[in-house]
């Protein structure tokens, strides 16, 4: 399908690879939709045929990924996690050093071997809860625990699903399967080098910001939340500049909606009615006490009002891969599904104009929820929301904890034995935790990230594309007299720098698939074994320190630790270059620069 346009298609094909990688940097649309679209597009232009598409699906990463979300979704529903984390709690003693040293090993340690998006989004309430135990600020611990959460997912293949994406990439292209513990050595020197360099490097850097929850009122994040002004109300016939709170409060008026219509364009000259919606921008501080005086009546996306006597508040952090992301809030009907609605939202480092209703939420968004507290909890649960003041009893299957243990340490275990491939021990997994009642179907299918399994199949079949067209040959040809005269040393370093620069601003997942061909065949235009260029793809594509949007749990921690974006270059800009360092001299050590075979 590519002849008419005969040599020019690999340039195309490059240009249309620049183009989605601009999109993917803007975050306009989220990233599955944009490869998605990419695939589209590919696919009329001719530059992809269906068969290579298919393809795509026919890789064992996609199927595995999927199953490891099932089985680490076991852990979280048993409460294996949690429980491990409160025992070291319990016997760490007082010391300080000693009870942030175990969490943040134990956090390596799981997530060597299970995603780490959900063991960050547990971890986050049992550190903030530690911080306060110790009178910490969270904002000292919560971005070293997703540098361990990271760090730990380079240990194993299973680790993060970064690295079965590029070992299923290497597959694609001929290579022998990665081991499940053919990058331990690396991991394990990357986490230890980095736990050192946090425990030395991050009190120092990292900011003292003691607002334990945006609840406490002494945060200085400014909320938006909506206001509607009841039948009866003072505020009836007056104009916004004639209304009290507004001037005598901390408060910013934005808009007023009235039968879901704007106001904004004249809303110094309007006179307010009942059933008016007042938009406003305020601190936390401001919000709790609207709320309490009932002046007006704040958040509600209706007129039924919760049940007083059982109705708490609650900040919640919106997660990767939160079912509450990409439509307006009023359409997912969150009163009716689960008692709940939501009182305010703030972004952390954005700007929000809407009405709450009709906001669309971003993974770090904190939001404020009004409701009961299992109503909240079951909502977080079902929802991929972080409840930051989650209740202690939760209704965790503790007796069955075992079971899942046993049937991830048997993945682990039997793959390193090479007994059977890890797709298919991998879905014995998954059996194994269905049948055994550690998980529901409608949990284990809710638990799979549908959104980054759409990336990973489309990103694929992009990179199948990209090897058809001849466009990675073309990439290869013009780096024909840097090959020539760069040491191998020099070329690992330059593809590491390449996949971790791009992996800062675009998707990990996606940069993993386009370099890894890349990196191969520069290996071996060069005459050197593609192997170790593979595995530096690996921790390149995953070691993403120094921005919020470089890694999932990096966002994840945004806006619960209230972090800026300067704390994350301060603090891991130099992360990165310490990773590449370890990196680029480890793995010559082990898979030597050398010919290929």
């Amino acid at each position: 399908m590519i002849e008419w346009l005969g040599p020019n298609a690999g340039w195309l094909a490059l240009a249309l690879l620049g183009v989605m990688l601009a999109v993917f940097a803007s975050e306009r649309f989220p990233p599955e939709m944009v490869a998605i679209g990419a695939v589209a597009v590919f696919l009329i232009l001719g530059l992809l045929d269906s068969s290579s598409m298919v393809g795509a699906l026919a890789n064992a990463a996609p199927l595995t990924i999927a199953c490891m979300f099932v089985i680490s979704a076991a852990l979280v529903r048993t409460g294996a996690i949690l429980e491990v984390s409160r025992f070291i709690q319990r016997h760490a003693g007082s010391s300080k050093t000693l009870v942030i040293g175990s969490t943040f090993l134990l956090t390596v340690i799981v997530s060597a071997f299970m995603n780490n998006i959900p063991v960050v989004m547990i971890l986050i309430p049992v550190i903030t809860g530690i911080a306060r135990d110790l009178n910490l600020a969270p904002s000292k611990l919560l971005l070293p625990l997703s540098y361990c959460a990271i760090m730990g997912g380079t240990c194993t293949l299973i680790g993060t699903s970064t690295n079965l994406v590029v070992d299923g990439a290497a597959r694609q292209a001929g290579m022998e399967p990665f081991g499940i513990f053919e990058m331990s050595a690396v991991g394990i020197a990357v986490s230890v080098t980095g736990l050192i360099y946090l425990a030395v490097v991050a009190p120092r850097i990292l900011p003292d910001r003691k607002d334990f929850s945006l609840l406490d009122g002494a945060s200085e994040s400014r909320f938006i939340t909506d206001a509607r002004i009841p039948e009866g109300s003072s505020l009836i016939g007056r104009r916004p500049d004639d209304v009290p709170f507004l001037k005598l409060r901390d408060l910013r008026l934005l808009d007023v909606v009235r039968n879901s219509q704007t106001l904004r364009h004249d809303i110094e000259h309007i006179e307010l009615q009942a059933g008016d919606r007042l938009v406003l921008e305020s601190p936390m501080s401001e919000v709790l006490s609207l709320h309490r005086d009932g002046e007006v009546r704040v958040g509600a996306d209706d007129l039924e009002d919760v049940s007083e006597s059982r109705a708490v508040l609650v900040e919640a952090v919106v997660g990767p891969g939160s079912r509450l992301t990409g439509a307006p809030l009023k359409s997912y009907r969150l009163r009716r599904r689960f008692g709940v609605y939501v009182v305010a939202v703030h972004r952390h480092g954005g700007e929000i104009s809407e009405h709450v209703g009709r906001i669309r939420l971003n993974p770090g968004d904190s939001v404020l929820l009004e409701g009961a507290p299992e109503d909240i909890e079951r909502m977080s649960r079902d929802l991929g929301l972080v409840d930051l003041a989650r209740p202690e009893d939760q209704a965790f299957r503790r007796e069955r904890a075992p079971v899942a243990i046993a049937a991830l340490v048997g993945v682990v275990v039997l793959a390193a034995l090479n007994i059977m491939p890890i797709v298919g021990l991998a879905v014995i997994g998954v059996a194994i935790v269905l049948f055994s009642g550690c998980l529901d179907p409608e949990e284990a299918f809710d638990s799979i990230d549908w959104r980054i399994l759409a990336l990973i199949v489309a990103m694929l079949a992009i990179g199948a594309s990209l090897q058809n067209t001849g466009a990675i040959e073309l990439v290869v040809d013009a780096a024909a007299p840097l090959l020539a005269l760069a040491s191998p040393l020099v070329l690992l370093i330059l593809v590491y720098v390449t996949t971790s620069v791009l992996t800062e601003t675009v998707t990990n997942n996606a940069v993993a698939i386009v370099m890894t061909p890349v990196a191969i065949a520069m290996a071996v235009a060069a005459g050197l074994d593609p192997r170790p260029f593979v595995i530096v793809v690996m921790i390149g594509a995953s070691a993403a320190f120094a921005t919020p949007i470089g890694y999932q749990t990096n966002t994840l921690v945004y806006g619960p630790g209230h972090y800026r974006f300067t704390d994350y270059v301060k603090l891991g800009l130099p992360m990165n270059l310490l990773v590449m360092i370890v990196t680029v001299t480890l793995v010559p050590m082990i898979w030597p620069l050398e010919a290929a075979g």
